[in-house]
């Protein structure tokens, strides 16, 4: 089983560097459709952008494999009559990064440049000694003398900001870069797509491979397209925390480390038929895992899909990242690897006539 291909490296990188921030995912979905299609019998889009494919449609029974397609961002807020321009958050954007970092500024005219600017550590004296960021304080600089300038430019109160970074490949071993979370779930569940076309498997089951909109707002394209497919089981992936590095409580926020395998989690909406089945598949497959446990929701779309249509027996396959809502997330290229096979292999042990019932 060959992971990384050519095509599929190259798809990686222009779908990790494509912009998708919630609620304006187009640009990147657009890319993941035009890698998926070629690898599945048919492809559907929903009203607010979650984009699926579908194979082997048409059965009684039905699997999803799910990611989600959007990244934090922000929102012009308020341009003052010197030009400068306010923010708030679209997700769970971090205030405390943004000094520094290139933006762009997404208009009907195109992407706009701009920059979170911050005032330099020779002038930050006295009261102004300790300043740190702020949702009040952090603004956008895009060159502009005035206010009508940047009118000009195409900017208004509402317009995406999306931070400007691209994904590299840190010593042969970690992909960093923006967005990881969660595009690099779709570029994992396409490979799955991909991988099950090569190999000529024949599923007992309907498959959809579905790249979901607006998760980081609350789970929200996850719950519309759940009710829109119902199916029999969801096997959902997202990213998790390396609690390794520095400043991380481990005992706390539990012991995952990258580089260790994806973990899998234990917590109420995760029904444990389904994680046994890929408990059992990452073993007799020697795929490495890891564990952890959540006391109340997992945070992911595992959740919508759990607590929808009645119930949808799902589970949740997580990618330990480090440095989480940043624009240096980072991502060991084997756990990458082992996402993909434990998936493709979960799938390939589920049988239509299994026992969702617990007793």
């Amino acid at each position: 089983m060959k992971i990384w291909k050519k095509e599929s490296e190259a798809f990686l990188y222009e779908y990790l560097n494509s912009n998708s921030p919630t609620g304006f995912e187009s640009t990147g979905q657009k890319v993941w459709v035009d890698y998926i299609k070629k690898y599945v019998d048919n492809w559907e889009l929903d009203n607010y952008g979650t984009a699926y494919g579908v194979i082997n449609p048409g059965e009684e029974f039905s699997v999803v494999i799910e990611a989600h397609a959007d990244e934090i961002s922000w929102f012009v807020n308020y341009i003052s009559d010197d030009g400068y321009i306010s923010v708030i958050r679209n997700g769970g954007s971090d205030h405390i990064i943004a000094p520094s970092k290139k933006v762009l500024i997404h208009t009907s005219k195109g992407p706009v440049r701009g920059v979170f600017g911050w005032p330099a550590i020779h002038v930050r004296r006295g009261k102004d000694a300790n300043l740190s960021p702020k949702l009040e304080n952090i603004f956008v600089d895009v060159g502009a003398k005035n206010k009508e300038e940047v009118l000009e430019m195409g900017i208004h109160v509402g317009n995406v900001i999306t931070f400007d970074d691209e994904i590299e490949l840190l010593n042969d071993r970690y992909f960093t870069g923006r967005a990881l979370d969660n595009r690099m779930g779709g570029w994992c569940i396409a490979q799955v797509a991909r991988l099950l076309k090569e190999s000529k498997k024949k599923l007992p089951f309907t498959l959809y491979i579905v790249n979901a909109v607006q998760e980081e707002v609350g789970l929200r394209g996850a719950e519309m397209i759940a009710a829109r497919l119902q199916p029999n089981i969801a096997i959902v992936t997202d990213v998790c925390h390396d609690t390794s590095s520095p400043m991380m409580k481990p005992k706390e926020q539990g012991d995952t480390k990258a580089g260790k395998g994806p973990s899998l989690t234990y917590a109420p909406s995760i029904h444990y038929n389904v994680l046994n089945l890929v408990i059992d598949s990452a073993e007799k497959n020697k795929i490495p895992f890891q564990r952890s446990a959540s006391s109340r929701s997992t945070g992911t779309d595992t959740d919508a899909f759990a607590y929808t249509n009645g119930g949808i027996p799902s589970v949740l396959i997580s990618l330990p990242l480090k440095y989480m809502h940043t624009t240096v997330e980072m991502a060991h290229k084997e756990d990458i690897e082992n996402v993909v096979k434990l998936m493709y292999h979960s799938l390939l042990a589920i049988n239509p006539s299994m026992s969702l019932k617990y007793f």
